[in-house]
């Protein structure tokens, strides 16, 4: 039976030294010791059977190097875990809660039982290395308490039920089989991963904060102001890879609620300086308040301790109060029944603890599920409490900033994670029989670097033709591919007329154009018409007005609507898009104000590419020489991208979106796009029949009627899958894959499809040996994958650093393959993946991942500009549903959905 609650995270193991041959040598339980990993290329035996498809043998083409890997050797003994199945009455209490009654449970309840401990995954999961003696039926009920009895308390501690039930003996040689290729993919062997990261996550679970897979130390810390610190933590994994085991370890970051008075870390969140403030009324109204109340509720907070007038018994065990909301009214406003009496929370203080309030007219906090109200005043934030709420565009730039480190920097810090992670000090990695070598080093693997496709531009360019150099090249002197034309366009200018005046904007109006007669734009009309307007105004009417001057002026309404916005006009932004794409059908490019407004070249010419694909335009192809397969003519091939985006944290009323793009031209360069609504959090595509049916119309008619081919059909379809978890895969094999074969048998059609999982969501990270092996940023070149050693011993996966590091640590994209009917070789498949990346028209840089993908991606995240911005239904932080009903609530936001304009629909006016 698999464990009750929790997916397997996404990275892959890591590896050996490279170039160590010879035999895999036998760890203490069959599993391989650390430096096993030889003996040539691993192929799963015939017989073992996988969830997508059986792994080939290894890619051969590029240059080979060697990187070091953020992996460490684990050594696993022969054993016999026992799994259990916990329930914890009541069954609503957080994880941190579950730990706490299991920890009193095995030290203080019930000793002698758990000699030695078990380990605990926080939910429903107990793993043990010998058998509990829970009696004849293997299933035994415990009463525990967190607290002591108190003679002062006549009620006594509150008592929670743990029942434990025996599930299975797994043994250890089942993973040893597994790991070399003899054992196929099954419960067990999940069940068996699971048990050793259970095993290394309990002490550090028990001693800091933490979520699924990482634990954070308060040892590096920065404050970034709204009431939150960052705290450095480390990520930790257990991954099986080719004939052994491996940690996968990096270096991670959470946000924490600052500690310490509550009244700070409130008056820090709405940025406000005088606890007056929060005095109900105009400066903190409803709207700010119900803010305050998302940012806080689920909070810890101690309630300060304050001896009462009179001796009250039953007043023993104080423990931490969780805060529900906080109040409209201030601590002086409200009133309640006391002996029959009407007091308000000031007098009560007062009265029962001689107390005076410091702050009694501003908002006080509920707390506990009576809804008891509490003065802020008398609140401390409990230290280490994670923020899971969504968090400010300010705060995310200041958490990536903290985040990133250079892969020096990275390495240097995984190199000393072993000191903070102390596998040999943990009790419960001994018992399990784990090792790890206390002097052990990241591990190294051999790698290649792929060779770029050759890209090709437009007729007029001084090279036509171009070889990418280290994921990145230039528009110096090139034609785009198709470069668009259009005749009339409207220059719109949000920003304020003294920062962005009219000589500015005819300078910006001067810049795009060059740009555009540089890469073969054809603009008819040279002279916009530029209108400024109240950024707080009705867009749709600014943008009307506009389009009716410039009919004015040329004889037809623009073509193309340029906006100049403030910073922070995400707003504006939306309802611009929303006139444009959803509306009218009219293409819309959107620049900063402190950006254009005395831009260089080289942005103007990023601007371009995307207008130019706006406009029906294609920036460049990869040459079909280099891309035989993509550009086979007597094997049509149809590329298809997929994602979906799921609402934030704790926006339980919201939908998901579905986003799919494919290619309709036969250069893989020309996108097009659907987005449908769905139910919230459900990962797979409701509507992937109807979307990949529509996607392939819509390729076989453009190939018909724009490039004439005889044979419009698509040979093969190449599927990529974005941001599913490993747990996931069979369900995208039993589900979505038939829903696209459905989509190829209505029309009549039978492509060969290849279905691959992209993923990013992993810690997986590499770092080049040699320094003559790295780029720029330190990082490893664009085109570095690897197919050997960390990778899966029985499914067909690898890892892909297609682009080139700027900032920190470049992570790989991960690939799985999950079906595979035109039985593509390592080689072919990461040759495609490779060039795909290299066709995201928004960019001169090769992209992480292949740009199909990357397009759905965009496409999920603009949901909101398919919503009419001035209506009651949005999708911003502080939008309410429109109904309790969950059922009701998706249909309102689906009946209020408006697709893209038709005209939009066959545009990339997502880019």
């Amino acid at each position: 039976m698999p464990p009750r609650a929790g997916r397997p995270g996404r990275g892959r193991g890591g590896p050996p030294a490279a170039g160590r041959g010879g035999p895999p040598a036998a760890g203490r339980g069959g599993t391989p010791a650390a430096g096993a990993a030889g003996g040539g290329p691993h192929i799963p035996a015939q017989h073992v059977q996988a969830v997508g498809v059986r792994r080939p043998a290894p890619g051969t083409s590029g240059r080979r190097i060697v990187v070091t890997t953020n992996h460490y050797a684990v050594d696993v003994a022969t054993s016999v875990i026992h799994h259990y199945d916990v329930v914890i009455s009541p069954d609503t209490l957080p994880v941190r809660f579950n730990f706490e009654i299991i920890r009193r449970l095995q030290e203080v309840i019930a000793p002698a039982i758990f000699t030695p401990r078990a380990v605990y995954d926080g939910r429903k999961n107990m793993f043990s290395p010998q058998e509990l003696d829970l009696g004849e039926t293997n299933s035994a009920t415990f009463d525990v308490t967190l607290d002591d009895p108190n003679p002062n308390d006549k009620r006594g501690p509150k008592v929670y039920k743990v029942k434990l039930t025996w599930v299975a003996s797994i043994n250890s040689e089942v993973l040893a089989r597994f790991l070399q290729g003899q054992q196929s993919h099954d419960n067990t062997i999940l069940t068996a991963i699971t048990a050793l990261n259970v095993v290394i996550r309990m002490q550090p679970s028990l001693m800091h904060p933490f979520n699924a897979r990482s634990f954070f130390t308060d040892r590096e810390t920065v404050d970034v102001g709204g009431g939150i610190v960052l705290w450095r933590g480390y990520f930790q994994s257990i991954r099986p890879a080719i004939r052994r085991m491996l940690i996968n370890v990096d270096i991670s970051t959470a946000a924490m609620y600052k500690d310490g008075p509550l009244l700070d870390v409130c008056l820090a969140f709405l940025n406000y300086r005088n606890p007056a403030d929060l005095t109900p009324g105009p400066r903190f109204g409803e709207r700010e308040r119900l803010r305050l109340s998302r940012f806080i509720s689920s909070l810890r907070v101690d309630v300060r301790a304050l001896q009462p007038a009179q001796p009250q018994p039953g007043r023993g065990n104080r423990r931490p109060r969780v805060i529900r909301g906080v109040t409209r009214a201030a601590a002086a406003g409200i009133s309640f029944d006391r002996n029959g009496q009407q007091i308000t929370i000031t007098q009560y203080y007062q009265q029962v603890y001689n107390y005076r309030l410091k702050h009694p007219g501003i908002v006080c906090v509920e707390v506990g599920n009576r809804g008891d109200i509490i003065p802020i005043e008398l609140c401390q934030v409990l230290r280490g409490q994670l923020v899971k709420k969504q968090l400010s565009p300010e705060i995310t730039s200041k958490f990536v900033e903290f985040s990133t480190k250079a892969p020096v920097e990275r390495l240097r810090s995984i190199e000393q994670a072993l000191g903070v992670l102390a596998y040999g000090q943990s009790e419960y990695v001994r018992q399990f029989g784990l090792t790890v070598q206390p002097d052990a080093r990241p591990l190294s693997t051999p790698a290649r670097v792929l060779n770029p496709p050759t890209l090709r531009y437009g007729a007029g360019s001084k090279q036509q033709t171009i070889d990418p150099r280290s994921g990145s090249w230039n528009l110096v002197d090139k034609k785009f591919y198709s470069p668009a034309k259009f005749e009339r366009w409207v220059v719109v200018v949000y920003e304020n007329d003294r920062r962005f005046n009219q000589q500015t904007a005819q300078g910006m109006v001067q810049g795009l154009l060059s740009a555009c007669d540089a890469v073969g734009i054809a603009v008819r009309f040279r002279e916009p018409v530029i209108t400024y307007e109240n950024p707080q105004g009705r867009v749709d009417q600014q943008l009307k007005a506009a389009g009716g001057a410039c009919r004015e002026k040329t004889g037809g309404f623009p073509n193309l609507i340029v906006a100049v916005l403030p910073e922070g006009a995400t707003d504006l932004y939306v309802a611009i898009k929303h006139f444009g794409d959803v509306m009218t059908g009219v293409a819309t490019q959107c620049m900063k104000s402190n950006k254009c407004g005395r831009a260089r070249e080289q942005y103007f010419a990023n601007i371009c590419l995307k207008i130019n694909v706006k406009l029906g335009g294609i920036n460049s192809i990869p040459d079909p020489r280099s891309v035989a397969f993509l550009t086979d003519p007597k094997n049509p091939t149809i590329v298809m991208g997929a994602d979906v985006m799921h609402p934030p944290p704790g926006a339980q009323d919201r939908p998901s979106f579905a986003a799919l793009v494919a290619n309709v031209d036969s250069d893989t360069s020309k996108y097009i796009a659907d987005l449908r609504v769905q139910t919230g959090r459900r990962e797979m595509i409701t509507d992937l029949e109807a979307m990949s049916q529509r996607m392939l119309q819509m390729y076989m008619e453009y190939r018909k009627h724009v490039e004439k081919k005889p044979a419009p059909e698509p040979k093969r379809i190449i599927f990529y899958r974005d941001g599913v978890s490993e747990g996931e895969f069979q369900q995208v094999v039993d589900l979505e894959l038939p829903r696209l074969k459905r989509a190829c048998q209505n029309l009549k059609i039978n492509p060969k499809i290849t279905l691959l999982i992209t993923g990013k969501r992993h810690h997986v990270r590499f770092f080049p040996q040699n320094q003559k092996d790295a780029d720029r940023s330190g990082n490893c070149p664009a085109g570095t994958v690897v197919d050997e050693e960390i990778v899966n011993p029985i499914e067909f996966d690898w890892y892909l650093q297609s682009h080139a590091g700027l900032l920190g640590t470049s992570r790989p994209a991960h690939y799985v393959v999950l079906h595979d009917d035109n039985n593509l070789n390592s080689d072919g498949l990461q040759a495609l993946t490779f060039a795909l990346c290299h066709v995201y028209a928004r960019a001169t840089r090769s992209v992480s991942i292949p740009a199909p993908v990357y397009y759905a991606h965009i496409v999920c995240s603009r949901a909101k500009i398919h919503y009419d911005p001035s209506g009651q239904l949005n999708l911003s932080d502080s939008a309410t549903a429109p109904s309790d009903a969950a059922t009701a609530t998706l249909e309102a936001y689906r009946a209020n959905f408006r697709p893209v304009h038709g005209t939009q629909s066959k545009l990339m006016y997502f880019s």
